[in-house]
C-alpha cells in the first residue's frame, strides 16, 4: 500500500471510529429506567398502563409491535412478558390506550384500543383477560379516498363525566382541517361495539404527521403533536366545538416533538411531558398554564436513557413498592419499553404526587 493510500484508509478508519462513537454516546446525566421490557419481535413503538383497581401492583403494560405480522405484548411491572395476553397476528398496530368502565353487553369492561394501520380498523380488547370484542375490528375514517388518509397512527381515549367513551383517532396524513376524527364507543344494542363519529377536527401544519395523542380526562383537554410545528390543545367534549386553545412546545426540539404523557400532581395541576425525540430528552410544560389555563410554559427538559423515544405513557398514583409516585413508561427504538419511577424523574426540579 502507497503512503497516500496508507492516508485515506487512516482517515476513513477515523471518521468511521467518531461516527460510532457519536452514535452510541449517551448523556451522563440520563435518567436510568428501573425496569426495561423484555423486547418485542419487530419494532416497540406506543405503551399504554392499566391500572388494576382490585390491586394496583397487579397492573399491566401494554406496548405495540409496529409490523405487518405485529402484536400487542403485555408486560407486567417488571416488563417481563405475560405471553398468554399477549396478542399476535395484528396487521402493523401503531398506538394503542386504555379506557376503564365501558358499558357492554350490560357491563362494565376496561379496554385497549389499538389502532390496525394496514386493515383501518380499531382492534378493541377487554382488560386484563386482552379479548376481543370488536368482532374483528372497527373501520374508521370510511370514506377518504386520498392516498395514506386511512393509514392508522395515534389513539387516545377521552371518558366524559358521564361515563361516555370516545376514541380520538390521527393517520399518516390529512388535510390542513378536520385531521382527527372522534368517535364515540357504545353497545350497538346487542351488546356487540360500534363505533359512531362524532367530529372532525384538528389542525394540521403538513410539516410531517400527527400520531401522539393525549387526553387530560379530569380537565377534559385533548393534546396532540404536530410534528416539527408544536403541541395543539382542544376541548374533548365534541359539545364544546373545535376551537384551538393552545399551540406550544413550539421551539427547542431537535427534530420532531413526539409522545405527550400528562402527570398529575392534584385534579387541577401537573405536568405535561413531550418527546424531544432525537434529543433523548422529554420536555416539561405545566399543566394547570401559567397567566392562564391554556399558557402551557416550558419547566425543564429530562435526559433519558431511551432512544429515539416516540410513544409515553404515565401514571401518577402509587403501584407497588418499586412505583411509590408513579410510573412512566416510554419506548425506545432498541425493541423495548423503559419503565421509569417518577422521583428519578423529577428529581428536585419537579414536584410529586404524595
Amino acid at each position: 500500500m502507497n503512503k497516500p493510500n496508507l492516508i485515506l484508509s487512516l482517515s476513513a478508519l477515523l471518521l468511521t471510529l467518531n461516527i460510532s462513537c457519536s452514535t452510541v454516546q449517551k448523556d451522563p446525566l440520563a435518567v436510568k429506567p428501573l425496569y426495561t421490557s423484555d423486547p418485542v419481535q419487530f419494532d416497540s413503538d406506543d405503551p399504554a398502563i392499566w391500572v388494576n383497581p382490585a390491586d394496583p401492583a397487579q397492573s399491566l403494560v401494554i406496548g405495540t409491535d409496529k409490523d405487518e405480522n405485529g402484536g400487542l405484548y403485555v408486560y407486567d411491572l417488571k416488563g417481563k412478558t405475560i405471553k398468554e395476553k399477549t396478542v399476535k397476528g395484528l396487521k402493523r398496530p401503531n398506538n394503542v390506550d386504555i379506557a376503564y368502565g365501558l358499558v357492554l353487553g350490560g357491563k362494565k369492561i376496561d379496554i385497549a384500543v389499538a389502532t390496525e394501520r394496514m386493515t383501518h380498523q380499531l382492534r378493541i380488547f377487554s382488560l386484563p383477560d386482552m379479548k376481543p370484542v370488536d368482532n374483528g375490528g372497527i373501520p374508521v375514517f370510511e370514506g377518504e379516498q386520498k392516498e395514506l388518509y386511512r393509514d392508522l397512527m395515534g389513539i387516545a381515549l377521552y371518558t366524559s363525566p358521564k361515563g361516555e367513551v370516545y376514541a380520538i383517532v390521527g393517520r399518516k396524513t390529512g388535510p390542513a382541517d378536520g385531521y382527527l376524527w372522534q368517535y364515540l364507543l357504545e353497545d350497538d344494542g346487542t351488546g356487540k361495539l360500534k363505533a359512531s363519529l362524532k367530529r372532525k377536527f384538528g389542525k394540521y401544519s403538513g410539516k410531517k404527521e400527527i400520531e401522539s395523542i393525549a387526553v387530560d380526562n379530569e380537565l377534559g383537554y385533548i393534546y396532540y403533536s404536530d410534528e416539527q410545528f408544536g403541541v395543539r390543545k382542544y376541548y374533548a367534549d365534541p359539545a364544546k366545538g373545535n376551537e384551538e386553545l393552545a399551540l406550544f412546545a413550539k421551539t427547542g426540539f431537535k427534530e420532531d416533538n413526539e409522545g405527550i404523557s400528562i402527570y398529575k400532581t392534584s385534579p387541577t395541576t401537573g405536568y405535561i411531558l413531550v418527546s424531544d425525540q432525537a434529543a433523548n430528552h422529554f420536555q416539561v410544560f405545566n399543566r394547570e398554564g401559567k397567566s392562564g389555563p391554556h399558557d402551557h410554559v416550558l419547566l425543564t427538559s429530562i435526559p433519558v436513557s431511551t432512544n429515539n423515544s416516540d410513544g409515553s405513557d404515565i401514571y401518577s398514583g402509587p403501584l407497588n413498592g418499586d412505583f411509590k409516585h408513579g410510573l412512566f413508561v416510554a419506548m425506545s427504538d432498541d425493541k423495548t419499553f423503559q419503565f421509569y419511577r417518577w422521583e428519578d424523574l423529577a428529581g428536585k426540579k419537579l414536584s410529586i404526587n404524595k
